[in-house]
């Protein structure tokens, strides 16, 4: 944590000076688009320098959410206004309803900083942004539709990632008295759990769906090695939605499907000894291909929570391996120096492998849920 808040604090200057280099190319493309201002860092470009997104990219929320950590960590006002600033430069999100990302954007800033200071304005934006994410129910389907581009490709896309933007809906429905966000995640939780996992407990990364019969077209993949194979982020999303399921709702089914998941992650034959894992569990040039920080980060969060959740003996082996993931992730391998890595906290991500998009590189969100993983370590000790 000390090291976190030592690189985010030599990171806005990397901001402002990426601001300001902006080519006219970028502007005018997002004033085209009406995209609007470039808001957060989200990872390095191929030259190494910084590359800040507009409000719309999915990425958008996790450096203010990573912000409120270290502010809840420190309970220093530095960190409460550097928040408070890259948080509200999100609020026109709560509108659009053309992204499933809603809760990854607002969720991840709003969300922490509402539990952290319960400004009401906060409250308002995040019910906002709640009521958008359900307009993309599909009644027909049973879950929320992920993607609205390649309607070339894909009828009703929902992904794996999906899960995690229904903790928002769980919090609305609590904050509203209001049903209705509640139902919808459990059904798309319920959908998802069957039709996206393999028999041996991997998870598909695209189920596409009839819109109109619910009847699902095809199972695929966008972002892995094959659609057969176990992209790890995806592992990743799929035992974190589960295990933050459990928690929502108490339910025993969404319990038992995260100790699958995670049974599946922790004996993977592929999973490398220092548990860091590779960008895909079938990609086919291991030990030679490239890890996965960010997977690793969400995993570790995760399997925290999930120790917590079991009560069974398998409890202390789940607490064992992230432990063991944090522990490598803050190792030279994986930790950046101090002020390089453009002030991002981890090396080593993957992005998009086949797409040939970030591959080796910091994310925003892999330190999200590295920083993330270390709160809910430190409640644990």
């Amino acid at each position: 944590f000390a090291f976190a808040e030592q690189q985010l604090k030599y990171a806005f200057p990397k901001i402002d000076e990426a601001r300001a280099n902006e080519s006219q190319e970028s502007k005018e493309k997002r004033i085209a688009k009406q995209w609007g201002e470039l808001t957060n860092p989200r990872n390095t470009e191929p030259d190494g320098s910084l590359r800040l997104v507009p409000s719309k990219d999915w990425t958008s929320g996790f450096f203010p959410g990573e912000l409120w950590y270290v502010y809840e960590y420190t309970h220093d006002p530095f960190w409460k206004e550097k928040a408070e600033k890259h948080t509200e430069m999100l609020e026109r999100e709560k509108k659009n309803g053309t992204t499933h990302d809603m809760g990854f954007k607002m969720y991840c800033s709003y969300g922490n900083g509402y539990r952290l200071t319960g400004n009401p304005t906060y409250k308002d934006i995040l019910i906002e942004s709640a009521r958008t994410l359900i307009t993309r129910y599909k009644p027909n389907v049973g879950c929320l539709r992920s993607w609205d581009h390649h309607a070339d490709q894909w009828e009703c896309p929902v992904i794996i990632d999906n899960m995690l933007n229904l903790e928002l809906l769980f919090w609305a429905s609590r904050e509203t008295n209001d049903s209705t966000f509640y139902n919808i995640a459990r059904k798309h939780a319920d959908t998802t759990m069957a039709n996206h996992f393999r028999a041996d407990n991997s998870c598909y990364h695209v189920v596409d769906y009839d819109p109109e019969t619910g009847a699902v077209r095809k199972k695929q993949t966008a972002q892995g090695y094959a659609d057969e194979s176990a992209w790890a982020r995806g592992q990743a999303w799929a035992i974190y939605g589960y295990t933050m399921m459990a928690r929502e709702t108490g339910s025993p089914e969404y319990l038992a499907q995260a100790k699958h998941i995670a049974r599946f992650l922790m004996n993977h034959p592929n999973m490398p000894a220092d548990k860091v894992p590779y960008w895909d569990f079938d990609a086919p040039n291991i030990p030679d291909a490239p890890r996965d920080a960010s997977a690793t980060a969400i995993m570790a969060s995760a399997v925290f929570e999930l120790s917590q959740l079991d009560k069974s003996d398998e409890a202390k082996s789940y607490l064992d391996f992230a432990e063991q993931q944090v522990r490598s992730l803050s190792s030279p391998e994986y930790l950046a120096e101090k002020g390089t890595n453009c002030n991002f906290v981890l090396k080593h991500s993957t992005g998009h492998l086949p797409g040939n998009s970030e591959v080796d590189v910091p994310l925003s969100y892999a330190d999200y849920y590295y920083v993330e993983a270390l709160m809910r370590l430190k409640k644990l000790i």
